[in-house]
């Protein structure tokens, strides 16, 4: 087997084990929050079980980049297939007649491995994309915008699978049953993957200090603070206040939630992968071309969601709005998520690639910790509506940090390269 097929089939395995791990990651968040739900936990209380999953991607992005280019991301990807094994299964021996307190620690703490499961997976899988794209191509930038929107979009279409899945199987086997499920299925993935992956993914050839996890590139920190807000604004309303708004205000049943989170999910998803279709690139200039998309459809994302605060503030909350608008924001927001995730790979160096790309996912699980802890504090306080405003903000944020990339580049004549 040549050097290129090896590199490839190893690739392959990597983002199938990811595929797994993302659906499981769904159907847990989905889980979790229907089931805590059911048991009369309030929206500050569910949002409180996911913090220390946010808190935990935080570390394990920030760090794990560094791990990965010392030991390879073969290893980081054990570990996180490991890790949520771990959850899955520790989880099953939550019981109804714990006190409240007990329930909160517990429940967070199996959330604190799945968070670092879930960022050693992650990075694993979109650093090595890099790596099978050959740098000496002259379209390398448009295959390289190709291959991680279909990897990024098929990853959330899967997590919409998972969503759906997890709401399902809680209310046809339970909640027990169901994480022993969703275990059984990484265990069998995690033996394929020992027997299979033998080469050391993304391993370094000079062993990095701990102090480079830090980024030193202002592209890559003002693409990180714009990460940052981008994910904020959407886990302020979707992490638990737009299940619980439709739960509670439309009536729907467990099912019918999850079914509904999973259809966005995986539109979402589908959006991501063929963003490279409609935002078109020339060969030596798709990051200059991506960075003056990523500003505008963030102009339009924030536009889309005023409106929509707008209409629901007025009055406007029957179901075809609401659910038509988050869907109408799922679009644009998948957009911008591609076209983010492609930038980030782009304009990160090959050498230690998963230390930059770590840093800046670093940033991604910030926003989503802060979207999670505004999400229930919010809803609790303003409704759907506060959550929207919030939301809103937070993308007018994240295009302002977007906005001095292009000229920084331009004036480095990085582009140039490109």
């Amino acid at each position: 087997m040549t050097t290129e097929s090896a590199s490839r089939r190893d690739y392959i395995i990597v983002t199938s084990a990811y595929w797994a791990f993302t659906v499981s990651d769904g159907a847990l968040r989905m889980l979790v929050l229907l089931h805590f739900h059911e048991l009369g936990f309030n929206p500050l209380q569910l949002a409180s079980l996911f913090l220390l999953y946010e808190f935990f991607g935080i570390i394990t992005n920030l760090t794990g980049g560094w791990i990965g280019a010392r030991f390879g991301l073969n290893r980081t990807l054990f570990v996180g297939l490991a890790l949520q094994i771990v959850a899955l299964s520790a989880l099953t021996a939550v019981s109804p007649s714990w006190v409240l307190s007990l329930s909160v620690g517990f429940v967070m703490a199996t959330q604190a491995l799945s968070g670092i499961a879930k960022d050693f997976t992650k990075m694993s899988s979109k650093s090595s994309v890099k790596l099978l794209v050959p740098s000496d191509s002259g379209d390398s930038q448009k295959k390289l915008f190709l291959l991680v929107a279909v990897l990024t979009g098929s990853k959330n279409a899967l997590k919409g699978v998972g969503f759906f899945l997890g709401a399902l199987l809680l209310q046809v086997i339970g909640f027990a049953p169901a994480l022993f499920s969703f275990a059984a299925l990484l265990a069998a993935v995690l033996v394929v993957a020992l027997l299979l992956l033998k080469q050391d993914l993304g391993k370094a050839r000079v062993k990095p200090k701990f102090t480079q996890i830090f980024s030193k590139r202002a592209e890559l920190n003002f693409l990180s603070a714009a990460r940052l807000f981008l994910f904020a604004s959407r886990d302020i309303w979707f992490v638990v206040a737009l299940p619980l708004f439709i739960t509670e205000s439309l009536g729907w049943s467990f099912w019918q939630t999850g079914a509904f989170m999973a259809f966005w999910v995986i539109g979402y998803g589908c959006v991501q992968a063929v963003t490279p279709q409609f935002v078109k690139t020339r060969k030596r200039s798709a990051l200059s071309h991506a960075l003056s998309a990523t500003i505008g459809w963030g102009c339009a994302l924030a536009a889309i969601t005023a409106f929509l605060a707008w209409g629901v503030q007025s009055g406007w909350t029957v179901s075809w709005f609401v659910l038509g608008g988050v869907c109408l924001f799922g679009a644009a927001f998948a957009v911008n998520s591609s076209l983010h995730s492609y930038l980030i790979v782009g304009l990160a160096e090959r050498e230690n690639i998963s230390m930059q790309v770590g840093f800046y996912y670093m940033a991604n699980a910030c926003g989503r910790l802060i979207g999670t802890i505004l999400s229930g504090a919010v809803y609790l306080s303003f409704g759907l509506v506060g959550c929207l405003w919030a939301s809103a903000l937070a993308i007018c944020l994240a295009v302002a940090f977007t906005a001095p990339i292009l000229p920084a580049l331009n004036r480095r004549g990085v582009l140039q390269s490109s």
